[in-house]
């Protein structure tokens, strides 16, 4: 059994770690930790004359002309439909300005750095500390954040001032990435504790599958069974000749995955994962910076589409990190879906932990507007691209911020973003049993509904405990309204779309009065998210095989999160795609476009289960589209006939 390892031209430096190597595990994931990060100095008294690198995200040069062509290549009827462009062609007819690109480089490297174009719109600059510092006009420092019970203590970098693009390349200048190494993203893998509220979970009773699984143990058999995949695979659609990417911030280890498909007598290509190390890769394996996540990433989309090839691209878990690796997936061209787990909050930049007295700095707004430009492109080539829309429900911050703030409405990056599908959660039906201390409690879920843990209240009822206390608030699937990116037009006029609550804001409620950081948008016509959902609640869940750097391998159980939903899109995908026999582009468009009809949901092929049933702790399901679920779930073999 072999795995490729490769390399890309943007995989040089890994950042987050200065001197590290891949043998050494990365930093834990993004949390807020216990303790502040020390400020051990100028970085330079570090690394002396050691080189970094950043990333220079540039501008499209059309990037309205980008859009409006994205939606004539996903409008039925129109003379472009499905005419999929090339690497080459996007770039020429909207990459940035080759005079634009060539005083970039030329202004950077009059300054003392090393500059190469390493995609369409990024370019890689490298070069001392002191000379990052003074062309930037910045200082850098190296902190430390000390170990604490749950995750090891890392180093990172970041500037003590807001970094300055030079003025004459600022107006062709995006995004400056890199300076700032601490890890920003959390993955959206959760899994449900032994007991609530002191009731344990008794895992033998409930319904089995009709594949003989126990919710909790659920596989992607169970999932194939359940949203009508088994058809296609009647009729030998397997997602041959299609490739999947994955963008993730942890590694893995690629014999979990090929154990778990063998379990299910999966038969699949010993050479069909492939692992690109993006920015010097995020380091070895670990409990801590997450490597279930990508471990799940794969089995999932590589079991649901047992024929297709998989390219991981791993990179440290920073903005430089998302941008870099979604433009090495992007300039690749060669996975047709990509799908990341992967997320933070839109306007949340490590708001606890940051050195920085201005946390909300043009880096992060700037990251949000790179990215997109980045998957609009992916849209013109007719990839086709999903995100997990994160497990806090309607909260999304809840978990990102310190104790003392607010926990305004708030929703999942890069979820949130119109040029991807976004994938939220659902609970499946059936009755749940505990054991308590006065005897055995069962909920009984007469459908399938919104995944939110308040339905378990009758076990915090039952021990007098708050839901927040209990464990259960906010658990959920994400959903709900962005406030930084606009509604996109393929969801003008739906019913069931909801603009952004007023009276939002984070607020740091220990001081006197509380100090408002930062007012959200009331009543802004957003983005609405999810678009789509499956079931993603841990409790019931699936099984993951999954070697552990503490515990060694073992089949964890109990496993949930939108983390699930976002690969097993990917690799529903990979089968529509090989059956249509060809790319499918930005699945949002055909996805709306159908929505419009009554048979989506009606007649003898519907496309959408719709769910009304449930929350996610503030926006409920509906017949129709809902911020907590989007448009339903899915029925996989009524979408392949649709798209056919």
């Amino acid at each position: 059994m072999r795995f490729d390892y490769y390399r890309t031209s943007v995989a040089t430096v890994a950042l987050g770690m200065i001197g590290a190597t891949t043998a050494l595990a990365g930093p834990p994931q993004a949390a807020v930790d216990k303790v502040a990060p020390l400020d051990l100095g100028a970085l330079g008294d570090h690394i002396g004359a050691q080189t970094i690198s950043v990333t220079i995200a540039l501008k499209l040069r059309d990037p309205a002309g980008a859009e409006a062509l994205m939606r004539r290549l996903g409008t039925a009827g129109d003379p472009l439909f499905q005419q999929f462009q090339t690497p080459a062609q996007v770039r020429a007819q909207f990459g940035p300005a080759q005079a634009d690109v060539d005083s970039v480089i030329a202004q950077l490297s009059l300054a003392g750095l090393t500059v190469e174009r390493s995609s369409a719109t990024t370019l890689k600059a490298t070069g001392t500390v002191a000379t990052m510092e003074q062309v930037f006009q910045t200082s850098l420092h190296q902190f430390e954040v000390a170990a604490t019970r749950t995750a090891p203590g890392y180093h990172f970098q970041a500037a003590l001032s807001r970094p300055i693009v030079p003025a004459r390349i600022a107006l062709a200048v995006q995004a400056v990435l890199g300076l700032n190494t601490q890890p920003v993203f959390h993955s959206n893998y959760r899994q449900s504790p032994s007991e609530f509220a002191g009731a344990v979970i008794e895992s033998k009773k409930g319904s089995p599958t009709p594949t003989g699984n126990l919710p909790g143990f659920l596989t992607v058999t169970d999932f194939a069974n359940r949203y009508d995949v088994d058809p296609l695979y009647a009729r030998g659609v397997d997602g041959s000749g299609r490739t999947m990417g994955i963008v993730t911030f942890a590694a893995m280890t690629p014999s979990d995955a090929f154990a778990y498909w063998n379990s299910l007598n999966l038969k699949t290509d010993p050479n069909r994962l492939s692992i690109v190390e993006i920015d010097g890769g995020p380091g070895a394996p670990s409990d801590a910076s997450d490597s279930g996540e990508t471990t799940l990433d794969v089995e999932q989309s590589g079991g649901l589409a047992p024929g297709a090839h998989i390219i991981v691209y791993q990179a440290p878990n920073t903005n430089q990190g998302l941008v870099d690796a979604f433009a090495a997936s992007i300039e690749d061209n060669r996975a047709e879906s990509i799908s990341t787990s992967w997320g933070q909050w839109e306007f949340f930049d490590n708001l606890a932990n940051a050195p920085v007295s201005d946390a909300f700095t043009g880096e992060t707004v700037s990251t949000l507007r790179a990215t997109h430009e980045l998957l609009l492109l992916a849209a013109l080539q007719g990839q086709s691209l999903f995100a997990a829309t994160g497990d806090s429900g309607a909260y999304d911050l809840v978990g990102q911020v310190g104790p003392g703030l607010s926990t305004p409405l708030s929703v999942d990056y890069p979820s949130s973003d119109p040029a991807i599908t976004a994938v939220g959660g659902t609970t499946l039906p059936g009755t749940q049993t505990f054991a308590t201390s006065s005897g055995t409690l069962a909920i009984n879920l007469p459908t399938e509904r919104v995944w939110g843990w308040d339905y378990l209240e009758p076990l915090c009822n039952a021990a007098g405990l708050t839901p927040m206390a209990c464990g259960i608030y906010p658990s959920g699937g994400g959903g709900g309204v962005s406030v930084f990116f606009p509604m996109p037009f393929y969801q003008f006029g739906l019913p069931g779309t909801q603009r952004s609550q007023a009276g939002q804001a984070l607020i740091d409620e220990t001081t006197t009065p509380p100090t408002a950081i930062f007012d959200l948008p009331g009543n802004f016509a957003g983005r609405n998210l999810p678009d789509v959902s499956f079931n993603a609640d841990s409790q019931t869940g699936y099984t993951v095989f999954y070697t552990s750097d503490s515990n060694g391998f073992g089949v964890q159980s109990f496993g949930g999160g939108t983390s699930f939903v976002a690969p097993q899109m990917n690799g529903v995908a990979a089968l529509l795609g090989q059956d249509a026999r060809h790319r499918l582009g930005l699945l949002n468009l055909p996805l709306y476009a159908l929505a419009h009809t009554e048979s989506a949901t009606r007649g003898p092929q519907p496309v959408f289960n719709t769910i009304a049933a449930g929350d996610n702790w503030f926006y409920s399901g509906r017949n129709g589209y809902s911020p907590a679920v989007g448009l339903g779930t899915l029925n996989v073999a009524n979408l392949a006939t649709w798209l056919r």
